[in-house]
């Protein structure tokens, strides 16, 4: 079964190419082929490889449209040094990741007329995201016929949240809006806590977890009998852990000084929390965890400044977690940031040692993915385990087309 996944951001655009047989690996394998494209403007760099080692990079085009780009990042399919396929025919299925999917999408779900007007709806949450969502949706519709799309939601692992950490506590009011806490990420803190009952040999349904996504975007999710009890994003990507350009969590009471302070409109504070706040907004240097961390050791004050309230707020985010939990098997760092700055684990890890959790210092400094980097004596294990969002979602479109496959051989 070829299944092709298309994770479409705001600023980027990710796709890849998956070929699996009569039964799922026990690990993600290499994907067949995959492309990204950056976006500047109106400037596309669309870089391409496949599992035989051909490469194709096409340094800044202009582009009329992202639609443009998209299409030329998946012509490379089938035409070019990288191609895998002789058709579009070839593919079997098409996964999409769906950033919000409001509360009603729990699982991955085959894409239809009412799955994308639903999509649409949420867009006025995830304006950026979800609409070019739809676009690659509308793309593949355009060049690969009548296969099967599937909307695979970042939403969706924290759509069962308990009222209490679901409901904020405004006006009640506010839930018949639709203002509640969502969560994102879900579809990776999903993978890792899967990966992490896999690698640590337990049942899923026997842990309590707490996983850490940090990359440019940040977040935790507690995790007991497989299932999101609670997550540090909220109504949207904007709440909760400091990030790379996000401030996550700080008292609204700023917001309404500044509105009657400076006149300061909702789409300049937009800008200003979501763009100019976090590590960059701190450091006045970068965004990037690894310039903050190199500035930090030169002697750069704003730099370690950043760093602290990073591992602060981290650390109190895992704390709350930990209660929610009622205790802690196993932490997860994963994505960008976790799995590859020592620094930050070693930093985030030091106040849990009254846990009973030991930080094997020589492994974590090698930042090993898919391992445990605690000591063998640790109360709670601690792994790095690499985002593997395309192949989650490849697993899911696999799912649901094999039991969509039994299902109509049982008919027959």
């Amino acid at each position: 079964m070829k299944i092709l996944v298309l994770n479409s951001g705001s600023s980027s655009q990710k796709s890849a190419l998956y070929e699996i047989s009569s039964a799922l690996p026990a690990d993600p394998p290499v994907p067949v082929w995959q492309g990204q494209i950056e976006w500047d403007g109106n400037q596309a760099e669309i870089h391409v490889q496949n599992s035989r080692g051909a490469n194709q990079k096409r340094h800044p085009l202009n582009v009329e449209s992202r639609r443009q780009a998209i299409e030329q990042l998946l012509s490379s399919l089938w035409t070019g040094d990288a191609s895998v396929v002789s058709a579009p025919s070839e593919i079997d299925i098409v996964g999409h990741r769906i950033v919000h999917g409001g509360k009603d999408f729990e699982q991955a779900t085959v894409i239809t007329t009412e799955v994308k007007s639903a999509i649409a709806r949420m867009s006025v949450f995830a304006p950026l995201h979800n609409r070019a969502e739809l676009e690659g949706i509308e793309i593949i519709e355009k060049h690969f016929g009548n296969v099967p799309q599937v909307a695979v939601f970042d939403t969706g692992f924290h759509s069962r949240l308990p009222e209490a950490a679901a409901v904020y506590p405004g006006p009640y009011e506010w839930l018949a809006q639709g203002i509640r806490r969502y969560g994102f990420h879900g579809i990776n803190h999903q993978y890792c806590a899967e990966r992490a009952a896999h690698l640590l040999g337990r049942e899923l349904n026997s842990l309590k977890l707490v996983t850490c996504h940090l990359g440019n975007g940040c977040s935790l999710a507690a995790i007991r009998d497989g299932r999101s009890v609670d997550t540090t994003m909220g109504f949207t990507p904007l709440d909760g852990l400091m990030m790379g350009t996000r401030s996550g969590f700080l008292d609204p009471g700023i917001l309404t000084y500044l509105m009657r302070a400076e006149q300061s409109t909702g789409q300049q504070l937009d800008d200003l929390l979501n763009k100019k706040s976090g590590l960059l907004g701190i450091s006045g240097i970068s965004a990037d965890m690894r310039q903050i961390v190199a500035a930090m050791k030169d002697g750069n004050p704003r730099a370690k400044l950043a760093f602290d309230i990073f591992v602060h707020h981290l650390q109190a985010g895992i704390g709350a977690m930990i209660a929610v939990l009622g205790g802690i098997d196993a932490l997860v760092f994963t994505a960008g940031i976790g799995e590859n700055s020592p620094q930050l684990r070693h930093a985030t890890c030091a106040n849990f040692a009254f846990l009973g959790l030991k930080l094997n210092a020589t492994k974590n400094a090698q930042s090993p993915a898919d391992q445990d980097i605690s000591l063998s004596d640790s109360v709670v294990r601690v792994l790095i385990i690499r985002a593997q969002e395309d192949w989650a979602i490849a697993r899911d479109c696999w799912r649901l087309a094999s039991a969509s496959s039994r299902g109509r051989a049982r008919a027959n």
